[in-house]
């Protein structure tokens, strides 16, 4: 789960990270009214969950509340790699000296948290990564011991910052690592921080991505979600408790158990096929979570084939099979469907689907003859 950035630096400041004391808008008369409470020239930005904002079009500068009104008109409403503006963030416009980049993620080779530092702030990280990996200091950070404070020196020792911003850098770093370790979080950057003109650092831009298989325990953050931003079939998926993953495909899977549901997937590509999804709906599925599932993929419209294959082993075929029936009695569709029901129940699974008699559905008694069957089908569609 990804944060906005208004969101990100809130959280920032909980852990004694200094940011411009800005507000959000969700109106260009809001947006006037921020302006003119905070003074001076300020920065209009643009809050969508995605990078490119200021080359979009969607960061601007004004001078005057009246400015700002008509800034945030324009970026209001705007479609920025897919994603509508809904919201700005209207900031204090400061003074920037210097740009630095800090941030805090996993390391999955080397299995530790990893901070780094790069002096060229402001810019995209992987570029700068790409282009001159020298100029990125990394460290890597034991997770029983924390972040150390010669750990900290190294970053600002590498990146040349001035003696005097040290402690100052040294209460960031450390603020940022709680932020991170603290939040369950994947991700935890500030791009960039700057020295302002009083020659002070301040994060004037940050991101957070959340691990969202610990947001059980981050109560506080999983509300912080915005589901405007996401799919609507994902969010669904979510709140059925179904794993969703929408692909380019036109093979629709439904599988229990996430190797099988990767197996299917490549299968439908080994006949040429291509999956439309990935979904998960997982052990001990009743009908009502397979008639949800089967919801999402119909409404996908890149869809020509459905592919049933389920092992029943917690999961039971004749619970499965009775989802079938159920979603297709509200969502109908002329789509062909194959179904492989294999285990728990399976005979009681097959005879619930015959007996529905539903002309563009038929079995299949392997996975290779399943995904061959489904293949077969859409491109019949197709043509």
């Amino acid at each position: 789960m990804n944060l906005h950035e208004y969101q990100s630096k809130l959280r920032f400041a909980e852990y004694g990270i200094p940011i411009p004391k800005g507000r959000v808008a969700r109106d260009p008369q809001e947006a006037y009214e921020i302006a003119k409470e905070l003074g001076g020239p300020v920065v209009v930005k643009a809050q969508v969950l995605t990078g490119g904002r200021g080359k979009a079009g969607g960061v601007k500068l004004a001078r005057t509340p009246e400015e700002a009104q008509q800034r945030a008109d324009e970026i209001l409403g705007m479609n920025i790699k897919d994603h509508k503006v809904l919201k700005v963030l209207i900031d204090p416009a400061s003074e920037i000296r210097a740009e630095i980049y800090l941030g805090v993620t996993n390391d999955r080779a080397a299995r530790k948290p990893l901070i780094m530092a790069s002096a060229e702030g402001g810019m995209d990280i992987e570029e700068v990564n790409r282009v001159s990996p020298e100029k990125i200091i990394r460290e890597h950070i034991d997770p029983f011991l924390g972040l150390r404070d010669y750990q900290i020196r190294n970053l600002a020792y590498g990146i040349e910052l001035p003696r005097e911003l040290w402690k100052q850098f040294m209460q960031i770093a450390r603020g940022l690592y709680r932020a991170y370790s603290e939040s369950d979080a994947t991700l935890a950057e500030i791009n960039p921080l700057i020295i302002d003109g009083s020659g002070n650092l301040l994060a004037v831009d940050g991101k957070m991505s959340i691990d969202d298989n610990a947001l059980f325990r981050q109560p506080q953050l999983a509300e912080m979600r915005d589901t405007s931003a996401e799919p609507t079939a994902e969010t669904e998926a979510r709140a059925a408790g179904l794993s969703y993953v929408k692909l380019d495909g036109e093979i629709g899977c439904m599988v229990n158990g996430a190797g099988l549901a990767m197996a299917t997937m490549d299968m439908t590509k080994l006949f040429g096929g291509s999956p439309a999804n990935f979904l998960d709906i997982g052990g001990g599925a009743k009908a009502d979570k397979v008639a949800a599932a089967l919801r999402i993929i119909l409404v996908d419209p890149n869809v020509k084939a459905v592919l049933f294959n389920i092992f029943g082993g917690i999961t039971r075929c004749d619970e499965v099979a009775l989802g079938i029936i159920e979603a297709l009695d509200e969502v109908k569709t002329g789509l062909p469907m194959v179904v492989r029901l294999v285990g728990t129940n399976e005979e009681e699974g097959r005879r619930i689907i015959d007996e529905a008699n539903i002309p563009n559905m038929v079995g299949a008694a392997t996975l290779a003859d399943a995904a061959r069957k489904a293949v077969e089908a859409a491109r019949n569609v197709q043509g």
